[in-house]
């Protein structure tokens, strides 16, 4: 059983992460299913168990699955179990994750990759608590709370017959939403320097010389499809080459793809038809003579001034093109000191 003591830290103290941890707060005590809905490298295993150890079954087993990793017929021997001789390999009783879970938590990563048979079977459990192993004709009991985890619009799944609707409204009694890592942007310099002081601790250096202004600029400006998962490989990638040189300054390279090719694709310029300019706002000059947090902030309100101009100062609108709440708007607004120009 895994100890609170072992989970990894969550880190971060933008609106949107603080705003998560007083969901998963709230949520966690309350004994019914959950569903943690995130997109790739959002850390939904993590807030799973964090669900489970801030609950009441804390001291019992947090048992996972990824649905997505076992066939059909394996998922549903995984979850259900079964007897000697159930099928062609079954060559003893094999109690499955159900009841290994029992009196705990069960959390089936990638949730939405499971077949409407299986579907079927936790359903009945969700409802009634119970099942029987594969080839077994034993009705079983199982105390278990069920987190789901997926990436997936599980609403339009039901609405195309992809997932059972019955089974959704039944895990969906809490629905997390994990924001991805491009909402959090405040959050990017703390989790690069957690990341790259364990990496350097890791490779045996005394110290972490930090980012220069180069490589933070371009870690707060990528898009990170993969999110914090993402970022740890790139933040781990960047130390791990500056200790091979061993470079004493601080991190001036951050390789975002490490499937870029130094040479490219060679094709003949005459050939090459010319880009559109990019239309988009520079950002603050990047100035090594001046504090870290002080250009961060500029940056911020060069951003939040550029989008209520794009939008006419509708705030609405800009802040939906920002993926921020009218609230967090207001917020960044007031933060800043930002008002409408007279006409």
């Amino acid at each position: 059983m895994m100890s609170p003591d072992a989970l990894p830290a969550l880190i971060g103290q933008s609106p949107e992460f603080l705003a998560l941890l007083d969901r998963v707060s709230l949520v966690a005590p309350v004994d019914r299913p959950a569903l943690i809905i995130g997109e790739r490298g959002t850390g939904k295993e993590l807030i799973g168990a964090r669900l489970h150890f801030l609950s009441s079954r804390w001291s019992q087993d947090y048992v996972k699955v990824n649905c997505a990793a076992l066939s059909e017929d394996l998922l549903e021997s995984e979850l259900f179990g079964h007897e000697a001789g159930a099928f062609t390999g079954a060559k003893g009783r094999h109690a499955g994750r159900f009841e290994r879970a029992d009196g705990g938590t069960l959390f089936l990563d990638e949730i939405a990759n499971a077949s409407l048979r299986v579907q079927e079977k936790i359903l009945r459990v969700v409802e009634y608590g119970e099942f029987e192993r594969i080839g077994g004709e034993k009705t079983l009991h199982t105390d278990v709370r069920i987190l789901g985890a997926t990436n997936a619009d599980l609403p339009a799944l039901a609405e195309q017959g992809k997932f059972r609707a019955d089974l959704l409204d039944r895990l969906a009694f809490e629905v997390i939403n994990l924001p991805p890592l491009r909402v959090r942007w405040e959050d990017i310099p703390i989790l690069a320097q957690h990341f790259a002081q364990n990496m350097a601790k890791e490779l045996g250096q005394a110290r972490f010389a930090g980012f220069g202004m180069s490589a933070m600029r371009a870690l707060m400006e990528h898009h990170w499809p993969g999110n914090v998962r993402e970022m740890k490989n790139a933040v781990e990638r960047a130390v791990t080459r500056s200790s091979a040189r061993q470079s004493e300054g601080p991190i001036e390279e951050i390789v975002l793809n490490p499937f870029a090719r130094s040479w490219a694709d060679y094709v003949t310029p005459a050939l090459v038809e010319p880009k559109a300019e990019a239309q988009t706002k520079a950002l603050p000059e990047a100035r090594p003579d001046r504090p870290f947090a002080a250009q961060t902030k500029a940056f911020e309100r060069t951003l939040i001034i550029e989008a209520l101009k794009a939008h006419a100062w509708h705030q609405g609108r800009a802040a939906k093109a920002l993926s921020l709440t009218y609230d967090q708007m207001r917020h960044y607004r007031h933060k800043h000191g930002i008002k409408r120009p007279a006409a």
